[in-house]
């Protein structure tokens, strides 16, 4: 799976709200969608210790990594415009204001997060190669082990989301708003890793589900540019993680904080 085929798909799937806010002229009718919105960013994250399960029956291991520590890998603190926009871990948004008067929207949420299985002595315990196992090994590349979601471990959530009005100017060129999102969806994570020496087949695949909650700042400008500070918590659930002859799971929880820009299509006229 590639991004700009994930993100033509999620255009696609966006068309059908997109065309609620276009009505025939004649007769006025009020407009399902009173406004659209978008926005690109990129984000930090820490993330909660996690056992990952490993499934490999033809090699006889079925075991687990205890308490694993893993970090994020930003990227964008290496010179954000000396490499593609979307190599750093980036964030977009695609949103619909449904109720003008309650601020209740509905919202397309994309992370391309980072989680990397940190260097450090790990304990396995479970079966390894058909034996009782309960040990310590080195887990690092030059061991033989790595464990990367390294081309994301990429959180999508449909949010629901609610705004509420903090201050304006009398001539609403400058707003400041809060929004809260709450939302569930599938994680699409890029599987690189090797265990023991033995190498999966790297890629990009359905993975499990998430739900994430998210509180955002936003400064709107001149009514359609606007800066958006987050703060989002998200809890991943990962299954059939593609390895070498077998499969891992896991689950981790994280928090994010995400800086982006964005710009608001008005379907409405203002008064």
């Amino acid at each position: 799976m590639h991004y700009r085929n994930l993100a033509l798909g999620l255009l696609t799937l966006a068309l059908p709200f997109a065309a609620l806010a276009q009505q025939q002229p004649g007769k006025k009718k009020k407009k399902f969608i009173k406004e659209v919105y978008a926005s690109w960013g990129y984000n930090k994250e820490w993330y909660t210790h996690s056992t990952i399960h490993v499934s490999q029956p033809g090699l006889g291991n079925n075991y687990d990594f205890v308490h694993v520590q893993a970090h994020d890998h930003p990227g964008w603190d290496e010179g954000l415009f000396s490499k593609a926009l979307s190599i750093p871990q980036y964030n977009y948004r695609l949103g619909f204001l449904l109720d003008e008067e309650r601020g209740w929207g509905f919202e397309i949420n994309f992370d391309h997060t980072k989680y990397i299985f940190a260097d450090q002595n790990v304990r396995i315990k479970g079966t390894l190669n058909n034996h009782p196992a309960d040990t310590t090994v080195a887990f690092n590349e030059a061991n033989g082990f790595y464990y990367y979601l390294n081309n994301g471990a990429n959180f999508l959530l449909f949010n629901v989301t609610k705004k509420w009005h903090l201050l304006r100017t009398a001539d609403e060129k400058v707003k400041v708003d809060f929004l809260g999102k709450f939302g569930v969806g599938p994680l699409i994570p890029h599987t690189q890793n090797s265990l023991f020496g033995k190498l999966n087949h790297q890629g990009f695949q359905f993975g499990g589900w998430n739900t994430g909650a998210e509180g955002s700042l936003r400064a709107t400008f001149f009514r359609n540019y606007y800066l958006e500070y987050s703060n989002k918590i998200d809890y991943a659930r990962y299954s059939g993680l593609n390895l070498y002859e077998g499969k891992a799971h896991q689950a981790f929880g994280t928090y994010e904080m995400i800086l982006s820009i964005g710009l608001i299509i008005p379907t409405t006229a203002k008064k």
